[in-house]
């Protein structure tokens, strides 16, 4: 089965292409304030585990909300860098990518801890797929990480600390700020795998 994996450049997502080497890794330049970071993690990886790459760039930043555009967050936001419909709008960029490469699988970096937002449940990614597959290619999505935390992913994954430091997670720039809910996860990460980020 060919898949590919919708890779941000963060901690996770990172994780799971070392874990899982996908045939193609797909990255969207959406208009996110942290685009060039991720972009430049997500290329490093891709070059040190030998992955095919596809960068997408689409100009969303006027619809964008809270720390990642840059803006107030939205009255309905469950936190400060909630972005509107932001996973369903990212699965829907990638399988358009994925029906160009008939790929038949397209993976997100969805953990357990992911719940507290609607678009990191179990139930979403489920009736997501169920969607993409009713559509052309049948595509099918799928979370391999969705039951686990982020440190269970890092360890189940037995990624190298000098390739997870590519990662790249911070909110608000392209380089780390150090403050914001990504940064603040990053380092509480590492921290609890028994390395202190300085």
């Amino acid at each position: 089965m060919k898949r590919a994996l919708l890779l941000s450049g963060g901690m996770d997502s990172t994780s799971i292409a070392f874990w899982r080497p996908p045939d193609l890794a797909i990255t969207i330049d959406y208009g996110q304030r942290p685009a060039a970071g991720e972009l430049r993690a997500a290329s490093a990886i891709c070059r040190a585990v030998g992955i095919a790459h596809e960068v997408i760039s689409c100009d969303l930043s006027q619809l964008g909300s809270g720390d990642m555009a840059g803006s107030e967050p939205n009255a309905n936001a469950p936190a400060s860098e909630w972005w509107p419909y932001r996973n369903q709008m990212l699965v829907t960029l990638a399988a358009m990518v994925c029906a160009k490469h008939e790929i038949e699988c397209l993976e997100i970096g969805a953990l357990r801890t992911d719940g507290f937002h609607v678009d990191g449940r179990i139930e979403f990614i489920e009736t997501l797929s169920g969607l993409l597959a009713m559509q052309e290619g049948g595509l099918k999505l799928s979370a391999p990480a969705v039951h686990l935390s982020a440190e269970e992913l890092v360890i189940a994954s037995k990624i190298p600390m000098e390739l997870l430091a590519w990662s790249h997670s911070c909110h608000v720039s392209d380089y780390a700020c150090g403050t914001c809910r990504g940064c603040e996860k990053h380092y509480r990460t590492m921290k609890a795998l028994g390395h202190e980020p300085w």
